[in-house]
């Protein structure tokens, strides 16, 4: 069977093969641009010159030798880019992908990408805007500000950049305050009631002080409608405000101030049902409850909480730039503040059964210092040295609380053929065994998970690189960059889930007991029958302890089939005696190029260059000891006798009386990562083409990564993930009016080594959610209606299909049910510029409403079902633009 896993393909063969089609593409460029200037002597280049500041100096895209990729200001604009979510349709080597909240975003490159979904699991790919680190989703998803230009930079960039940024690196560049009045408004209309504005406006105060101001609202409604409550979801309701000073007391000294807020208000985001398992379907529907199963692009649900994000952004910056003439000192230093309050559904259905609360703060301070040589006509040797300091506060509350109907429910999928009444009977006789309340003691609205956590992290960094200008042409690069990283750990967790504290090996025991007593004609509970029977008969009572020991600890246990059902088990709060909630790792890397300029038009470089990624602690209910602090195994102790059947086995955890019933090994935290990068480029630039090709084996060790289980996030390492590539990207202006682009990837991605479950290696197999090929192209008309511009453009996504799942068993049944990764998004947009200024554009994204799954994961408290998150539909609408 074709589980939708691919092993390695001939990677050096298809690099060969795309390094052929590129030199012959460069040269048919070469043609192309020597044939257009020989129409006209007076042709200049159709092309822009493209500024790039991702290397911590102002270059030229084309000088840069790093695999880069810049989004203009304007490409965005007519894209109708709304925020970093939309920035991956032009970037195809970038994947951004949003799940259950709007604040849980991933960026992925070159299919390396983390850090969304779990609040301890630092991003691979780092965020800056304007030079500032932001450090979670949350901090950085807000519609895009005033911009200037989008940067990608790909591969390890930890020499240039303070922290996480082992995968790559998503820089944004605003534009800064200008000395000479201008501004523009724009608002913009769609389907689903969308509508958004925007305003911007900069200019002098004096001679000496120039400011910024821009604010924008965005509102939506949403496109998922809950045919319980009839609530919408996946709306849009977002604002926000940014002020920019910028001060330049002389001709070498520069400071620029940026204070921003931003906030959201949504009920977002749809998790639906893509297949759904006989037995929990079944007990949903006998517990009264609804769910639009394995319809999942209906956008369709039943809720009875409705999912609601409320995030509040805001922070500063101060940049300051003196030039001393033989170098530019630069600091930025930035103040952040994020709060986060999430509402969740947990099973996703109208049964009041499960509703996780949310509560984030985040508060974040960088500090960043770099002294930069400046360029001399004649000189050899151009060098940066720096420092970057990082201190963040995490504080998190978090409930997840049973309901009203979570009894019936679970009644109903204990109960099998019998429905409620046997498995509500089950339950009881549970209770009545154990000597609670019939009715009132398992299973009760209001218990569940309470959970307190903080997390104080301090990072230190010194960097800094030399470029050896060895001829005019060769230029040698070395790039050294030290981290280390300190983290503090508290974490508290209280679960009141009584079902699942309760030891079912050691009521198994005593029931099992009780049984084979009876047989005998004695009452375990009645001490006048037992006492006798055991002092008479040690033998025989001695055989009896073996056989109930034995069923005990089997499938046979008269209570094993509640363990499924112990979903909170009662948690090991640390730090404690053993674990002190404490990482400290430090690391050098460093980077090595050469870089050739082979004519005034072509480059070619090659790198070796390592990354860095500290631990990462897993901050949530699923964080458990190390087997190494601990061995699994609930006591057995006979009722008559005291005596110790079975021990839980010797371990530091144990022996020092912390174990608590039903607590099993895990991880606490994913070990650092450390990334590896080879990789050779060439870029070209003409008057109506420019090339730029990247062959590369980038390599991440111990890559963090999460498994979602039923009831929340399980931190592993794989030990080795490995992504094989080559990545094309080219602008064409064949005529002065049309620009056509493709850029597009080719990864040969797979885990080396990943020990993802006892028995199960994932080696040779491709990571979920990377595809073999992706690419973007797309084409841009200039016309005139008379004597006023106007433009015509489309792009088309394209990503190849891809595994839902790293569990094979998962995947199996994913893939089964015909659910599919592809993407095949279309954008497009046209637009005038009429008198004044005045420019009206219409627009629309994914225009032929393609469908895909963005992920997936196994239903909560609902064995064998899976939900997953679909995509954004079509969406259209009109924008009208003054500027001024």
């Amino acid at each position: 069977m074709d589980t939708g896993y691919k092993t390695n393909t001939s990677f050096e063969l298809k690099a060969a093969l795309s390094l052929s089609v590129a030199i012959s593409a460069l040269f048919v460029g070469m043609g192309s641009a020597a044939h257009a200037q020989e129409e006209t002597a007076e042709d200049t280049s159709r092309l822009p010159t493209v500024t790039v500041s991702g290397t911590k100096r102002e270059q030229t895209l084309q000088d840069t030798p790093v695999a880069i990729s810049v989004v203009q200001a304007e490409e965005i604009e007519r894209a109708e880019i709304q925020d970093l979510n939309d920035l991956q349709t032009l970037v195809p080597s970038l994947t951004v992908r949003q799940t259950q909240s709007s604040s849980n975003t991933s960026f992925f490159i070159r299919g390396f990408g983390n850090g969304a979904n779990a609040i301890g699991l630092e991003p691979s790919v780092g965020i800056f805007i304007d030079g500032v680190f932001r450090s979670r989703a949350a901090a950085y998803i807000p519609d895009l500000p005033n911009l200037e230009r989008v940067e990608v930079l790909r591969g390890p960039q930890s020499t240039l950049f303070g922290k996480n940024a082992s995968a790559g690196v998503v820089s944004v560049v605003t534009q800064a305050p200008q000395f000479e009045r201008q501004g523009s408004i724009e608002a913009s209309v769609g389907n689903y009631n969308a509508f958004r504005v925007k305003g911007d406006i900069t200019g002098p105060l004096n001679d000496r002080l120039a400011y910024g101001l821009s604010g924008s609202i965005n509102t939506r409604d949403g496109y998922v409608e809950d045919l319980g409550t009839g609530d919408e979801y996946n709306e849009r309701n977002r604002w926000g405000l940014r002020g920019d000073l910028l001060f330049t007391p002389s001709e070498t000294v520069e400071f620029r101030f940026i204070a921003d807020y931003d906030k959201i208000d949504e009920k977002c985001c749809l998790i639906g049902n893509i297949v759904e398992a006989d037995e929990p379907g079944a007990a949903i529907v006998a517990a009264g409850g609804n769910v639009v199963s394995e319809d999942i692009f209906s956008y369709e649900v039943f809720y009875d909480t409705p999912p609601t994000n409320e995030i509040e952004n805001y922070g500063f910056s101060l940049q300051g730039d003196y030039d001393f003439g033989f170098a530019t000192l630069t600091t930025i230093s930035a103040r952040r503040h994020s709060e986060e309050d999430a509402v969740l559904d947990a099973d996703a259905t109208d049964l009041d059964f499960l509703v996780s609360n949310t509560g984030t703060q985040i508060g974040t301070f960088t500090q960043e210092v770099r002294l930069t040589s400046n360029p001399t006509e004649n000189s050899r040797f151009d060098w940066m040295v720096g420092g970057f300091f990082f201190d963040e506060t995490i504080e998190q509350d978090n409930s997840v609380l049973f309901g009203e109907d979570y009894r019936n429910f679970l009644s109903a999928l204990l109960g099998g053929p019998g429905g409620i009444p046997a498995g509500n009977a089950q339950i009881a006789g549970l209770e009545a065994f154990v000597g609670g309340t019939p009715g009132s003691t398992f299973a009760q609205a209001g218990q569940g998970t309470f959970e307190n956590l903080a997390q104080d992290n301090q990072a230190w960094s010194v960097f800094g690189t030399a470029d050896f200008h060895v001829t005019d042409r060769l230029t040698a690069t070395v790039g050294l960059n030290h981290t280390t990283d300190e983290k503090e750990v508290v974490m508290d967790i209280v679960s009141t889930d009584a079902l699942a504290a309760v030891n079912l090996d050691q009521l198994g025991y005593t029931a099992t007991l009780q049984g084979l007593l009876a047989a005998q004609g004695v009452t375990l509970t009645d001490p006048f029958s037992i006492i006798p029977f055991v002092q008479g008969n040690p033998a025989a009572y001695a055989q009896i302890q073996q056989q109930a020991l034995a069923v005990a600890q089997s499938d046979n246990n008269p209570f094993g089939g509640l363990s499924a059902v112990q979903i909170f088990p009662p948690f090991l709060s640390f730090p404690n005696a053993v674990e002190d909630g404490t990482s400290d790792d430090s690391d050098t890397t460093y980077t090595l190029r050469l870089a050739y300029d082979v004519t005034d038009n072509i480059n070619v470089y090659a790198t070796h260059a390592t990354g860095f990624k500290a631990t990462s602690w897993n901050l949530q209910r699923q964080s458990k000891p190390f087997s190494s602090d601990f061995t699994a195994g609930n006591p057995i102790v006979d009722p008559v006798t005291m005596q110790t059947l079975f021990a839980t086995p010797s371990s530091p955890i144990t022996d020092a009386g912390l174990n608590t019933p039903n607590l099993q090994p895990g991880t606490r935290f994913a070990d650092p990562e450390e990334a590896t990068v080879y990789e050779i480029g060439l870029k070209a630039q003409f008057d109506t083409i420019a090339f730029n090709l990247a062959i590369f084996e980038q390599t991440i060790e111990n890559f963090q990564t999460t498994v979602f289980t039923e009831d929340g996030f399980v931190f592993q390492n794989a030990n080795e993930q490995r992504s094989r590539g080559v990545e094309v990207d080219t602008t064409w202006s064949p005529i002065r009016p049309l620009t056509l682009t493709f850029a597009g990837t080719y990864l040969d991605a797979e885990y080396i080594d990943y020990a993802f479950g006892p028995g199960v290696n994932l080696a040779g197999i491709t990571p979920a959610g990377i595809a073999d090929i992706q690419f973007t192209t797309g084409a841009n008309f200039n016309f005139l209606v008379g004597d006023r511009p106007g433009f015509v453009r489309a792009d088309w996504q394209y990503v190849g299909d891809s595994a839902l799942s790293d569990n094979p068993l998962d995947q199996i049944v994913l893939e089964e049910a015909g659910y599919s990764r592809e993407q095949n998004l279309v954008n497009a947009s046209a637009g005038v510029m009429f008198a004044n200024d005045l420019a009206v554009s219409v627009w629309a994204r994914n225009l032929l409403d393609d469908e895909y799954l963005i992920g997936q994961a196994p239903a909560v408290a609902q064995a064998g079902s899976y939900n997953g998150l679909p995509n954004q539909p079509r969406t259209f609408g009109v924008t009208v633009r003054k500027s001024f």
